[in-house]
């Protein structure tokens, strides 16, 4: 039995070997190596069953005669066929042994030609042409679900059922396996046929699968990619969408704020022309009371020549008590800021006019005047050379006047700075003329000048030698008002103790702008084009002395920063400011007057700690700001209050409560206060202490509460006012037992009857020639 088995296995690799059409084999390669046919089960094995992906096997040959094997033979075991399926897969290697010529030596046994054996499991031996080659099998690795191993056989095979059953031959239905069966040559044909059309049924069926999966994975694909298209148009539509509203609501929004606009502008016009128009009527109305007031008097007047021989003692009388009137107003004047006592017919410019120069002198003139000076030295010195005109004494510029130590050039119409040579000269004043220049030597013959006046002339920056003021060391006043400056003057002597640049072009002020300069006691720096973006912080600090400072008709919108610590008045009247911050005056305890008119104020805007605590500020004018109240958190130590020209409707009680030692004039003139403008704790805190209370040209019906208990007060005005009657307690105390202190009260225009006064209302007043009732405006 085991020779017909070697016999049927080398029968079959031979037939293998040979049928290039049935065993598929491949030709040689240039390494005498065999390639062989592989057929793709993609992961099946026969009939279905799933298997390994077959390896590939290679023959090796020793160089001999052609191994050849009888056709007669067959296979009877038909299960031994099946595992010729995976026949192609098994690897074998044919080791050839040397031996005689005829026959074969093999482990001390002598086998004769063609004698094939198996000396071990799947080894299979064949003598051929004294040589003796070897196969040995290797079996792949089986994926299936029924892996079995023939009689015989070395390697399974995969089956689909019970190894014990095979198919018939027709392929119909399953027999069991007859190992004494033979199996044609034509079977095993059929069989291959049947499973090469199995194979490629499997593999159109993959193939269609795989065309089917790659279908549908491009059409999911492709409706991924139209869904994402969609929503990217979608979203590109909603984008587009917002765009577009976000654009129109833009519009929109520039179309309201531009009818807000001009609704403001419109609106700030009709205010702007209805206050003209109601100022216009009150000046007509005051000059028509003022005509009727007029024509009244010289009426009056010629009744009083009717009756001056009757009552001329009399007349004598009134004329000496109306001189101790004026007098006395005029000592009454407790306002430091100078408040103008009558309405002003229009308001100031924040920027008034350039002042107007006086024509540059022309080259013809300017030739005429140095061929006059070379005539006049030709003159005195004939037959010397040409030398340069030094003025002494003896001959001075036309229009030049000298008297004891002082030089007088006033508008002279120079057009050049005269070289003069006067060692004792102290003062010189070139004011008003086209000089436009000042050289490095000018004040070489005159070196002991302690003032200089430069006032409107023709003077820049660059024609200012660097060097020009350097040698006077004795200087103490410099005057440059009304020139064509932009920046300080460089290199000005130290002496320096009052500095006057005002009416310039000043576009800034450096950190070292004012070096060397600690003598400075008085800065003007007023109507130039300073701003706090422009001044530097640190610009004021060598100003150690310095005491008095002017920089209004500016444009500051803020109080400048890093102020002198030893200052004592600030004028910033006639800028921008609008708002006063806590820390700004911190440095400056010893501040005494603060002059803020004419700015943009409002009493939201100053910080309740700004001023609060200063224990030497007294003085602070306000007037012509935006104030709709009385401001709180005043100074402790304030003593003048001017708040002339606001909006103020409204005193608020105690607002003066905490001063020490107390308020002692205050000015509310050209404001809105009316009936329920002053409450009953208004002025608490100044009882004691009021000497001047000016509420004259507002809104007044009655006699404000609490100016009854002023036992200090001596000028009181409530002229043009709406009061109509003076209750008998309302202005004087009947219980008071103190003198009389009330000097001046101004009670005209207003609606009082003086028929129907009491005879005690005045009483508090020292002279009755010092109550002013008329004229009265009607009803």
């Amino acid at each position: 039995m085991r020779w017909w088995l070697v016999a049927t296995s080398l029968w079959l690799l031979v037939v293998l070997t040979v049928s290039d059409a049935q065993a598929r084999i491949r030709p040689r390669n240039q390494d005498g190596e065999i390639r062989r046919g592989k057929r793709k089960r993609d992961g099946h094995g026969p009939r279905g069953a799933r298997g390994g992906q077959p390896k590939p096997f290679k023959i090796r040959l020793v160089p001999g005669p052609s191994v050849t094997a009888e056709p007669g033979e067959k296979q009877r075991n038909t299960l031994f066929l099946e595992s010729y399926k995976n026949l192609e897969d098994q690897h074998s290697s044919y080791n050839v042994i040397p031996g005689k010529q005829g026959q074969c030596v093999f482990q001390g046994l002598t086998m004769f030609d063609l004698a094939v054996w198996s000396p071990k499991p799947c080894v299979t031996c064949l003598c051929t042409g004294g040589r003796v080659v070897c196969d040995e099998i290797t079996c792949p690795i089986m994926h299936c679900h029924f892996p079995f191993t023939p009689a015989g056989e070395c390697c399974p095979v995969c089956m689909e059922s019970d190894p014990d059953l095979s198919l018939d031959l027709s392929g119909d239905s399953p027999v069991p396996n007859d190992p004494g069966d033979p199996v044609t040559q034509g079977e095993i044909q059929r069989i291959l046929r049947r499973e090469e059309e199995e194979h490629r049924e499997e593999e159109d069926r993959l193939r269609k699968k795989d065309e089917a999966r790659k279908n549908k994975r491009r059409q999911r694909k492709e409706q991924a990619e139209k869904q994402r298209k969609i929503v990217e148009d979608k979203r590109k539509e909603e984008h587009e969408a917002l765009r577009l509203q976000v654009e129109r609501e833009e519009e929109e929004w520039k179309r309201l704020v531009e009818e807000l606009e001009k609704k403001r502008l419109e609106k700030k016009r009709q205010v702007e022309e209805d206050r003209r128009q109601k100022e216009s009527a009150e000046r007509e109305a005051r000059e028509k009371e003022w005509k009727l007031e007029e024509e009244r008097r010289w009426q009056e007047e010629r009744l009083r020549e009717e009756l001056l021989a009757l009552v001329e003692e009399e007349e004598e009388e009134l004329e000496e008590e109306v001189e101790e009137e004026v007098e006395e107003e005029v000592w009454l004047r407790g306002d430091v800021f100078k408040m103008p006592l009558k309405e002003p017919e229009e308001e100031v410019d924040l920027f008034p006019a350039p002042i107007p120069r006086p024509p540059a002198a022309t080259e013809n003139e300017l030739e005429e005047m140095e061929a006059e000076a070379e005539e006049a030295e030709e003159e005195g010195e004939e037959g010397e050379e040409r030398e340069v005109v030094v003025v002494n004494r003896g001959r001075l510029p036309p229009g030049c006047q000298i008297s004891d130590a002082t030089l007088e050039c006033d508008n002279a119409k120079l057009t050049y700075f005269p070289p003069l040579s006067i060692p004792e000269l102290r003062s010189l004043s070139l004011e008003g003329n086209n000089i436009a220049s000042i050289p490095a030597e000018a004040f070489n013959g005159i070196p002991n000048l302690e003032w200089i006046n430069l006032k409107k002339n023709m003077l820049t920056s660059n024609s200012i030698d660097a060097k020009a003021f350097k040698g006077l060391k004795m200087l103490r006043r410099l005057y440059l008002d009304g020139n064509l400056l932009e920046a300080v003057p460089a290199d000005l002597p130290p002496s320096l103790q009052e500095l006057k640049i005002s009416e310039n072009r000043l576009r800034g002020i450096h950190d070292n702008s004012f070096q060397d300069l600690s003598s400075l006691v008085i800065l003007e720096l007023e109507g130039n084009l300073l701003s706090e973006g422009n001044v530097n912080p640190l610009a004021f600090a060598p100003l150690i002395q310095l005491s008095y400072l002017r920089l209004g008709r500016n444009h500051f919108r803020t109080v400048p920063q890093g102020l002198p610590t030893s200052l004592l008045e600030l004028y910033l009247e006639n800028n921008l400011i609008e708002e006063i911050s806590e820390t700004v005056f911190n440095q400056t305890q010893s501040l005494n007057v603060v002059s803020l008119r004419h700015n943009r104020l409002d009493e939201t805007k100053i910080a309740p700690l700004a001023w609060f605590n200063h224990r030497n500020l007294e003085s602070i004018d306000l007037s012509h700001n935006d104030l709709y109240l009385v401001p709180s958190y005043l100074p402790r130590s304030l003593v003048h209050l001017v708040l002339l020209g606001n909006n103020i409707e409204r005193i608020p009680g105690y607002v003066f409560a905490h001063m020490d030692p107390g308020l002692e004039y205050l000015y509310l003139s050209y404001n809105k206060l009316d009936g329920e403008a002053v409450e009953p704790e208004s002025f608490f805190g100044s009882y004691h202490s009021m000497v001047e209370l000016c509420l004259d040209h507002n809104q007044l019906i009655s006699v404000p509460s609490g100016i009854n208990e002023m036992t200090n007060l001596h000028f009181l005005r409530l002229n043009n006012n709406k009061i109509r009657s003076i209750p008998d307690e309302g202005i004087c105390d009947p219980h008071h037992s103190g003198d009389s202190t009330l000097v001046a009260l101004r009670l005209e225009n207003n609606y009082i009857d003086p028929q129907r006064i009491s005879p005690t209302a005045f009483s508090c007043v020292r002279s009755s020639s010092s109550v002013v009732l008329r004229p009265q405006k009607t009803k």
